[in-house]
């Protein structure tokens, strides 16, 4: 289990990513705390349906297979 954040910043491309708490670009400022999930899925679900009008994707380094664009 790990807990997850999304970045609250947006990327250049427009997404908003979520972050597993050993990802080096795990947010310490500006986040919201998803939760403790087994896998990133889950946490990405639960962005979504708090930021419904958000772009969310996983990220690339800790969440590669929630990772979309």
């Amino acid at each position: 289990m790990a807990n997850y954040r999304l970045n609250l910043n947006q990327q250049p491309n427009g997404d908003y990513e979520v972050h597993k708490d050993d990802c080096r670009y795990y947010p310490s400022l500006n986040y919201d705390y998803l939760g403790t999930f087994s896998t990133c899925a889950p946490a990405v679900s639960e962005a979504k349906r708090k930021h419904p009008s958000k772009k969310i994707n996983g990220c690339v380094h800790c969440s590669p297979s929630c990772h979309t664009s």
